[in-house]
This record gives C-alpha cells, structure tokens and sequence, in this order.
C-alpha cells in the first residue's frame, strides 16, 4: 500500500479560505477516494476571521450589513456543480434580532465556527494543519511539486496544488502617494496612506487640528468612529457630545457625498425575474466577440438597462397608482428600445414624478455641476441631502431601490465571468450597494452638526505645499483649507505590482498574467491562474479581490446566487478531481 499523502495549500485562512475548506468537505463524497490529504491552512491571523474579522480590534466598528443578511453557507440559488450544504445566518448563529448590524468581533467569532464546522466535516484520514505565519513565494515546475516558502522556516511547505485565497493587501505607495509622503518627511506632517483603517495609528492626530480625509466610503466610517467614540465622545440622542479629544475632520471625496444608507425595510411580493437583460447569453455573447469588449460601450448599456428593468417592474406591479399605463404595455416597449434617449421619453412617458424614474448618472454623481457660495451653505446642503437620502433608504413607498439592489446582485454574478471590468464598476456597486448602516450616517450628521465634521466637497484635490496640506473642491468655489494631516481614507488598490505581500510580488515576477489593472489573471472555469500566454497553471490557483475574478465579498445574503460560493465550489472540484487522479496514480 502506497504511504504518498497528497498535499494541498492554501495562503490566506479568512472567510475565502474557509468557504473553499467548507467546499472541500461538500464535494469530497463525491470526488475524493484517496487514502488521505494534507490540508495546509497557512495565515498568521486566526483561521475563519483572518485579518479584516480578527479579535484583536476595536468593538465599536461594525459590519455593514443586517446580521439576517449574512451568511458563509450555500443554497439551492448558488449555480454550482457541488451539493448545497446549508447552514445558519449570522442572526440565527449569533442568537440576535436580524436587524442588528453586529460588531466585527461577532461576525469573526461566526466565521470561525464555520472554519471548525468545515474541518469537522472532512472526511477521515483528511487534516488540516494551520501554519500562523506569512507565505513568501511559490517555486516550483508546472508538471511537479510546488514549494511554499514560509517566514521564519527553513524549509518549505511541498504542495502538489496551491490556492491562494488572500484577502485585502498593503500596497506600495503610488506616485502621488509617494509624493505626499515625501513632503510629509520633509515638513513634519502627518500623512495616512491607504489602508485597513482598523490597522491604521491614529495617535498623532492631535485633538483640535484639522485633519483632511480624503475619501467617503466604509473607510471613513471607520475613521470617523475611532475619532469620537473611540476618543471618548458620546451621543445623546441625534446630539454628539464631545470628549474634547476629536481632532476637526475635512472630507471629500470624487463624489463628496457618503455612500448610500443602507435599505431599512425588508422585501415584500414579487421579485423582479432576473437576470432579463444581461444574463448568461449576452455575456457568451460579449466573451465570443473577436476584438473583445468596452465596458462602457458594450457592458454597460445592457447594465442599465437591466438595473431599470428591476427598478420598473417593482414600480408598476407595487405602487401602480404612480404610473401611466399598465406593465404588461410598459413591459412590451421597454424590451424593444435599446436607445438610452427613447428608453427615457418612455419613461418620462409612463411614469410623471421624476422621482420615481431611476437615473443612475445622477445617483453617482449627485454633486455633478452644483456650487455653493460658501463652505456654511453647502454644510447645510449636504446635511439635507443625507437626511433625504435616510429618510428613503428606511421608507418602503420607494421599494423600487431595494429592487435595484437585487439587480445590482444579480448584474455582479454575470459581470464576475468577464474578468477585470476596472475599477468604476466595483465603486459605483459599493456605492448604491454596500454603504453604511442608516445609525452610522445619523451619527456623521450630529457630528456635523457639532462642528467634529466638515464637507469639503465633490472633485477634492490635494496639494502639498508649503508646509502645509491644502484641499479644495469644485463644489464651493474658492474655499480652501489648510492642514497638517491628511488621512487617505481607502484600502489600497488590489493590484499585484504593487502588493507588499512578497508572495504576489514572486508570481508577478515569474510570469503570471495580470489584467492592465494590475489584478492577476484566472481561468474563470476554476480559478486557475494564467500564464502570459493564456495558459492555466495546472497546480496553482487563486481567489479574491487582486484577481479579476473578483466579487462583491467572500460572503453574502441568503438567496442571491452567492458568486464567491461558485467560484469555490469550481474550485474546490477542480482541486479534489486533480488530487484524486495524482492519489490513484500514486497508488498505482
């Protein structure tokens, strides 16, 4: 009897990692005969939490999603090969109404019990060993072993498949970046390049001074929560009460307004049938064309013109009493104009409050060609358009932005098999899709109104000069502000040129293919990673955000078709076919 143990590693031990590991355990039954496997979880963070959902940080920061709508485990909507094996939401693990936005503390203590839920669900004679340190290269031939190189061991890890399924990385600082930095050095400024905010040292920015934020999504949120509770600040209702220890925050952004709310009422009826528009066959059809594809040119008209499909059909079949004609003649008439110009006089037509019409151009960028005559004016003005943008967020009279949201879902698992779309789509999703909990802008407006926040406006630009940092914005003519801080409130671009992690950086240099954003390359069948010549890495695969296969998260609601959960059932199959051929081999 053979004693050849096949071997699998796997770099990055969070929620990617487990969901591939819960995936392995579902399909071994079927696919998986050998006497044995050696499951090398290699992540210096904890199993299942990882970096993002680890202990070891502040309670105060939260998830941005409802408990209820949070879960690690796949159902019968998931379009995969492997068997649905179901499993609790967040709420219904963690025992909480699944209203809550629970701390990340909650959800990593989840995330880890389904890593133990998973382990324990392999079959016998297959381990897991968890190796708390950092990967740094992958060595080896196409057609033999792979060698893991670990930090502080001598010799490597030997591997006959490898997944890397990291999560958010550092990056090296851009030029700009670099640059800022640079004047920072020379003036003694503060400077906060992009980063994990929960990782970030906030110490030296000094109660009292102003500090400039770039940025206005889940970052800043962050920011903006470890500046004033996390100092010791307090809200008294919608009154923040100050510790006196908050520093004064000027932010913008390129839109200069906060991501959206997130929605605060559940679904009702019907769902919109999707995907009608931009499904399967439109994308075989963008996948087949001889000179490839333009986003904006070929992708994006059918993306809009489904996101209103979902957003009508809600519409007309819950608020008719809102619209000039019945669907069924709507219906007829929106699916035979594909001219964004006759598609809108349809509309106008059909539909009189312009409130009720859905203009995507004006929801991304809703501070487009407005000015204010002074910095005052425009606190005023942004304070009423997030009060507005809260009050519909929680009102289901405007369910048809809820419906949008399902389209947007439904958009990204299609998108997901066209590899890297660039950047716009991923921050146009966050910002319709994955912006805060309603609670947390409440808590920017009180602090607005306390004078601890201050807008600085759409198009925010930055210049180091001086001595100083100064920023500006289109949106108030002429107002500029000075500061000795400026605060990068963003991740780092997930690209592989620029990564920190020492691992990339080795595969970029040995020849993996990247998408001109700088994402690596994969086969979209299964994760394999490609060659610059298009060719798949039998033995190496990769899954996550700095690929270009990547998806709005390593977890999501029940019921909405989970891309991340097919990619790792693809590739978990993938990876249990190929060690079982090499096991019965070695047998042989």
């Amino acid at each position: 009897m053979s004693t050849y143990r096949p071997s699998l590693v796997i770099v990055g031990g969070g929620p990617r990692g487990t969901g591939l590991i819960e995936r392995i355990a579902a399909n071994a039954p079927e696919l998986y005969a050998g006497e044995g496997l050696d499951i090398h979880l290699v992540d210096p963070h904890p199993p299942g939490a990882g970096r993002i959902w680890r202990q070891a940080q502040s309670p105060l920061l939260w998830m941005n999603s409802h408990a209820e709508d949070v879960t690690m485990f796949t159902d019968d909507t998931v379009d995969m090969a492997g068997p649905v094996t179901e499993g609790p939401t967040l709420h219904e693990w963690a025992g909480i109404d699944g209203r809550t936005f629970a701390d990340r503390r909650i959800q990593g203590a989840y995330l880890r019990w389904v890593h133990e839920r998973a382990v324990a669900a392999l079959p016998p004679g297959v381990t897991v060993h968890h190796h708390p340190r950092r990967a740094l290269r992958v060595e080896g031939p196409a057609e033999g072993r792979q060698q893991v190189w670990l930090e502080g061991r001598p010799r490597p890890l030997h591997a006959d498949l490898v997944v890397l399924a990291l999560g958010h990385l550092d990056a090296e600082l851009d030029d700009q970046q670099s640059e800022l930095a640079a004047h920072a050095r020379a003036h003694g400024l503060i400077h906060l390049p992009p980063d994990f905010t929960a990782d970030s040292d906030l110490s030296p920015l000094a109660p009292g001074e102003p500090v400039l934020v770039r940025g206005f999504g889940l970052a800043f949120i962050d920011l903006m929560v470890l500046l004033t509770e996390g100092r010791g600040g307090r809200y008294d209702q919608d009154t923040y009460v100050p510790s006196g220890r908050e520093p004064v925050l000027y932010v913008g952004s390129r839109r200069g307004v906060p991501y959206h709310s997130k929605i605060g009422y559940d679904w009702t009826g019907e769902r919109p049938p999707l995907p009608r528009f931009f499904g399967p066959a439109e994308v075989d059809g963008l996948l087949a064309r001889p000179g490839g594809f333009d986003f904006r040119r070929d992708v994006w008209p059918l993306v809009e013109k489904e996101l209103g499909f979902a957003h009508y059909h809600r519409l007309f079949t819950v608020h008719p009493e809102r619209t000039g004609v019945a669907w069924s003649v709507f219906e007829e008439k929106y699916a035979a104009v594909d001219d964004p110009a006759d598609r809108a006089a349809l509309v106008a037509a059909a539909v009189p409050d312009p409130a009720d019409r859905l203009d995507l151009a004006a929801l991304d960028r809703p501070l487009e060609g407005v000015r204010y005559d002074s910095s005052e004016a425009f606190q005023d003005g942004l304070r009423r358009y997030v009060e507005a943008d809260l009050d519909r967020r929680h009102d289901p009279a405007h369910s048809p932005d809820l419906a949008v949201f399902l389209g947007l879902l439904s958009v990204y698992g299609q998108l997901v098999r066209l590899g890297d779309v660039g950047p716009w789509w991923h921050g146009f999703f966050s910002y319709l899709a994955s912006g805060p909990p309603g609670p947390r802008l409440r808590q920017l407006l009180a602090l607005s109104r306390a004078g601890v926040l201050r807008f600085l406006g759409a198009d925010m630009t930055v210049t180091a000069e001086g001595g100083v940092f100064r920023a500006s914005s289109a949106t108030v003519p002429g107002f500029t502000v000075e500061a000795r801080a400026l605060v990068e409130a963003r991740l780092p671009e997930p690209t592989v040129e620029r990564a920190r992690d020492p691992l990339l950086r080795a595969l970029h240099a040995d020849g993996a293919a990247e998408t001109p954003e700088g994402l690596l390359r994969v086969n979209p069948a299964d994760g394999r990673l490609l060659d610059r010549d298009g060719r798949p890495h039998p033995r190496r695969f990769a899954l996550g955000p700095y690929t270009d296969g990547r998806t709005p998260g390593a977890f999501t609601r029940p019921r909405t078709g989970g891309p991340a959960f097919r990619q790792n059932d693809a590739t978990a199959r993938a990876a249990l076919a190929f060690l079982a051929a090499l096991s019965g081999r070695a047998a042989a």
